[in-house]
């Protein structure tokens, strides 16, 4: 984990306006308004990474409503497009969403075929090293 937050911060490109990364109460927050609770390990990710802008891929961010990438906002409109209710999305890619399941694996949803497809990963750690990295 730690291997891949520093590859994720030497990777991270300068923008007009940083991102900034959350503190414990805007997740409570968060999950209060999705009724859902984020797995320990994507509220690591969150806490640590979410501000890293990388790639052509973009992570969900909890700390401004106004943004695209804001996870309630991605959820939203995740779970409209036939999203488990049950899978927090992590980063959509076109018509495709990354997803984060309640035991903390990641799993890739088409929306093409509207399923979950045969691809995951152990963690959001994993994905971000073995996806977001490479995108």
């Amino acid at each position: 984990m730690e291997e891949i937050i520093e590859q994720l911060r030497e990777a991270n490109e300068p923008v007009p306006v940083p991102l900034e990364l959350p503190d414990e109460d805007q997740l409570v927050e968060i999950e209060e308004e999705l009724f859902i609770n984020i797995p320990f390990v994507f509220k690591e990710f969150l806490l640590t990474v979410s501000d890293v802008v990388y790639g052509s891929l973009e992570p969900v961010t909890v700390t401004d409503p106004q943004s695209h990438t804001y996870l309630p906002e991605v959820a939203a409109n995740a779970w409209d497009a036939g999203v488990p209710r049950d899978l927090i999305p992590i980063c959509q890619d076109g018509d495709d969403y990354y997803c984060v399941e309640e035991d903390g694996t990641v799993v890739l949803w088409s929306g093409e075929e509207e399923l979950i497809t045969e691809e995951s990963w152990e963690s959001v750690w994993h994905w971000a090293r073995d996806v977001w990295l490479e995108s």
